[in-house]
């Protein structure tokens, strides 16, 4: 089975902390949009040999930006070039700010079965500083309508480690994220990233983020009340009740096939070791390709046995289901121990071996960039 991406590279308004790919929103050009994507899915069925697809998620940028028939229309293209399950999961993520419980209803009816929204926080300060475009409330209402809309599958973002905050802050925002109830949760520590305008704002110190410490204490509150709460922390950012992991993203811990689709998507292809590819994050070029007929996607890296192992344990130790021995066995002839003998001692404080199945502690998970190094 493989997994389907379909990057939405527009927002009403950028916020200052984002790197991923996005432009502010263009009503000629997100309007053309979907008939971009619509021709690059007939193309890649063409030309590229696609395993059933079994999860599609719509990211950004700011999916939820397009029209409910847009995304209907696109399914129903993904639907018609390839082989979907008929029980595939299929993800949008959305901005609190940008639906109502009329846009919802339209895409669920238009096959959507699980929303990510971008909640953030609850607090209307931090929502300001983070330049988003819902206060608290605009976010409660936001999933409310996603419940009345039908949607039982609903992840809420919640960032932590934002500048000023306490773990008292913290704890209100965990409680009011409890009240939701949502069947999944992504949490991530804010980060300063390059060239983006709240780099600059931390550069110059105009904003300061909190440290290492609190960033430690932050993470371990949100673990502990979360599992008290009844969710698994399946991997380092992620906890979900229940039968509610995100596939798709499994998909990619997981270095399953997946297809990249818009200008800014990647793509990973598993034939031999596998390979990495691209859409360069360039609307006009991904535009021009598409009508002359040529290959959007440009090929970032190709993997050789060592590099693909290296992989493989960087992304099997960010899950909690992490790597088994006999998979490595399988694919690579070794286990954890045979090729890395000296990464292992290294991280035994914080590496689990439970009959052969390796996993890392969430106080490892804490340390993971300086524990894989040694891996890589």
């Amino acid at each position: 089975m493989a997994g389907l991406y379909l990057h939405i590279p527009f927002c009403r308004q950028k916020c200052p902390y984002c790197d991923f790919y996005s432009r502010e929103v263009c009503a000629a050009t997100i309007s053309d949009y979907p008939s971009y994507l619509e021709r690059h899915l007939t193309w890649a069925a063409e030309h590229r040999e696609i395993q059933p697809i079994d999860t599609i998620y719509f990211g950004g940028g700011t999916p939820s930006l397009l029209e409910p028939t847009a995304i209907a229309r696109i399914l129903q293209t993904v639907d018609q070039t390839f082989d979907l399950s008929i029980n595939a999961e299929i993800t949008l993520e959305a901005n609190p700010g940008t639906v109502s419980l009329n846009s919802l209803n339209g895409y669920r009816n238009a096959g959507v079965n699980r929303l990510s929204l971008g909640l953030q926080t609850c607090s209307n300060d931090q929502l300001t500083l983070l330049g988003r475009l819902h206060n608290r409330q605009g976010g409660i209402d936001a999933c409310n309508w996603a419940r009345e809309a039908g949607f039982d599958n609903l992840s809420l973002d919640l960032m932590f480690a934002l500048p000023d905050q306490t773990l008292r802050d913290l704890e209100d925002d965990l409680c009011r994220y409890l009240e939701l109830a949502p069947e999944h949760l992504s949490c991530y520590g804010l980060t300063a990233e390059p060239e983006t305008p709240f780099q600059q704002r931390v550069a110059s110190g105009e904003l300061a983020l909190p440290d290492g410490e609190f960033y430690a204490d932050a993470f371990m509150l949100i673990h502990e009340q979360l599992a008290t709460a009844g969710y698994e922390h399946y991997e380092i950012a992620n906890y979900a009740r229940d039968g509610y992991t995100c596939r798709h993203n499994l998909g990619y811990w997981q270095r399953r096939p997946y297809l990249g689709i818009g200008a800014g998507a990647h793509s990973f292809f598993d034939s031999q070791w596998g390979s990495r590819w691209e859409v360069p994050a360039d609307l006009s070029a991904y535009r021009q390709a598409l009508l002359d007929g040529q290959e959007p996607m440009k090929c970032l890296e190709t993997f050789d046995r060592q590099s693909a192992l290296s992989e493989t344990i960087y992304l099997g130790l960010r899950t909690r289901h992490g790597i088994a021995d006999t998979e490595l066995l399988q694919h690579f002839g070794c286990t954890l121990q045979d090729a890395f003998p000296e990464a292992v001692a290294a991280s035994a404080q914080w590496l689990v071996n439970d009959d052969g199945r390796w996993s890392l502690t969430p106080s490892g998970w804490l340390l993971f960039n300086r524990l894989i190094l040694p891996f890589l």
